[in-house]
């Protein structure tokens, strides 16, 4: 069995695509696609059949269609849009595929069909802040939430949202957002694979942050910071 890895290379306009040998991790370059407009964010959907990026010159997100066999890549439709994304990510279901915006101070939603074409309009096109870096859904497919930098382009404070999973729309949660305490500015996160917990990358604080987050609200409270620098740094 191989794995295939896409590495976009921006300042190239194109996806490098690498087979991994699960064994040792070895990667060996298969093949080069070019993609104009600046490719940066990726995604792909949960049954690995589509791979989604964001094209942050032209202000564009784009789908294609993964070959299971060789890793290969085909176009399916690219959808403009009226900000550059940074981040692009599927709900857990993949008909719906999520992007901020950082300089657009926004976040978006939008369809995907069964043939893995990314809907022409938005279902969701929402000012959150400058500086909105991360979206996903947790594993309940319920929520999402969108952290924003500090130092001057951003609030410092991730964003709460209640996610339709069946209409795809987003409404702000209750409190709306969190602020550490600090100006650490949230960044990018993951999920805990099993635990209802959320890890934040903070961008100004040099630092992680695990959140607790409660299934029955949505909703986030930090427990733990620890520094990402050497202690003599």
């Amino acid at each position: 069995m191989a794995y295939f890895v896409y590495v976009t290379i921006s300042e190239e306009d194109r996806i490098s695509i690498f087979e991994m040998e699960p064994g040792t991790g070895r990667l060996q370059h298969r093949e080069d696609v070019e993609v104009s407009g600046r490719p940066a964010p990726l995604a792909i959907d949960p049954q690995r059949r589509f791979l989604y990026v964001g094209r942050r010159i032209s202000n564009q997100l784009s789908s294609y269609s993964i070959d299971r066999n060789t890793g290969s890549l085909s176009l399916l439709g690219s959808t403009p849009l009226d900000a550059d994304p940074c981040y692009v990510s599927t709900d857990r279901s993949g008909r719906f595929l999520l992007s901020a915006y950082y300089n657009g101070g926004r976040v978006a939603v939008h369809s995907v069909d069964e043939s893995g074409k990314i809907g022409d309009s938005p279902i969701e096109w929402l000012a959150t802040d400058t500086g909105a870096h991360c979206i996903q859904t947790d594993r309940s497919n319920s929520y999402a939430f969108v952290p924003h930098i500090a130092g001057g382009n951003g609030p410092n404070a991730i964003f709460q949202f209640k996610f339709d999973a069946e209409s795809g729309h987003l409404t702000p949660n209750s409190p709306a957002r969190v602020t550490p305490d600090e100006p650490v500015g949230p960044r990018h996160y993951c999920f805990h694979p099993s635990k209802d917990i959320v890890y934040v990358s903070n961008e100004q604080g040099c630092s992680v942050t695990a959140y607790k987050l409660d299934p029955e609200t949505g909703t986030l409270s930090g427990f733990q910071t620890v520094p990402t620098l050497p202690d003599d740094y």
